[in-house]
């Protein structure tokens, strides 16, 4: 495991409370940890905030509705979650097979019990959470070639439609971080190394 500075752990604690928030519903527990969320004037604190007054203002049973609308329902104000949607309009398309030929090359593999498949949001999150916390071991290059290739060219959008969802209250605020988030992240990413 590669030494990790303060910055690049608090990069994997975004990363893993969003495909956390991605991947299920918050428990109560979860809802009071983020309703204690501190930000300050910064775009990312902004957001935070925001976040944490969300969380407040739901209980479990509404953010597990809210979920169930949002990811799991075919109603109008469902999303797709998932690269393959948003780069390709279709599903299982070719963002999901060119990211399985990474994923394999990182030695990774999507556990047994999990039915989404790799490239949706909240899986791409875990990668992200691994490679910024270095839980996951790769060449040096392997995070950004990682987040410009399966995440960058689509997340953004897909957290902007979270945020703009009409069945959407609490998840409205974790699109707002995420959007906020893979936006920092471009543009940090754009820098000269």
């Amino acid at each position: 495991m590669r030494n990790v500075d303060e910055f690049d752990l608090a990069r994997s604690q975004e990363y893993a409370l969003l495909a956390t928030l991605l991947v299920r519903s918050p428990d109560a527990h979860l809802l009071n940890r983020i309703a204690a969320l501190r930000g300050d004037a910064s775009p990312m604190g902004l957001a935070h905030m925001a976040l944490a007054d969300a969380a407040r203002r739901t209980d479990e049973q509404a953010a597990s509705r809210e979920f169930f609308a949002l990811f799991a329902g075919l109603g109008k104000g469902a999303l797709l979650p998932y690269a393959s949607h948003y780069l390709s309009n279709t599903l299982y398309g070719r963002p999901l097979a060119k990211l399985r030929d990474i994923l394999q090359g990182l030695g990774l593999e999507k556990a047994p019990e999990r039915t989404e498949p790799e490239d949706h949001a909240g899986f791409l999150c875990e990668v992200m959470a691994g490679l910024t916390g270095g839980a996951i071991s790769a060449q040096a290059d392997a995070e950004r070639i990682f987040f410009e290739e399966h995440v960058a060219r689509w997340m953004g959008r897909f957290f902007a439609d979270l945020e703009r969802a009409g069945s959407a209250g609490f998840y409205a605020a974790v699109g707002a971080v995420g959007r906020t988030f893979i936006d920092i992240e471009v543009k940090a990413f754009a820098l000269p190394a």
